[in-house]
């Protein structure tokens, strides 16, 4: 099990800016405007951990792995310019962005890209 969200979870949008950008524009074109506003808030709760080499996914809010979601939850695919985007949404909240075959993502925070 994941620990709770918790503000030291990094913000999505200070670690990735890119990727955090990317979602909104995609989102308002897909006319997810509500769900885009979410991304501002977004935490990094958590890398996927699948360890397949092509997969980025990560957490942003916690969630037993290996189980279900369960009922309000809907998957979001995005068509990026490069590699798939898909979200996994419940109630209007983003739980998981599943970040497949790009390059790869760079933390943004000094010292750590």
């Amino acid at each position: 099990m994941t620990a709770p969200e918790h503000p030291s979870h990094p913000l999505v949008r200070e670690v990735f800016p890119e990727l955090a950008a990317e979602l909104v524009d995609l989102l308002e074109q897909e006319g997810e405007r509500e769900l885009a506003a979410t991304v501002r808030s977004l935490r990094l709760v958590a890398a996927c951990g699948c360890d397949d080499d092509f997969c980025q996914g990560f957490r942003t809010a916690p969630h037993p792995v290996g189980q279900p979601f369960g009922p309000g939850h809907r998957c979001v695919t995005l068509s990026p310019a490069d590699g798939m985007l898909v979200l996994d949404v419940v109630d209007g909240r983003i739980m998981y962005v599943e970040v497949l075959d790009r390059e790869p993502l760079r933390d943004a925070r000094p010292g750590r890209g």
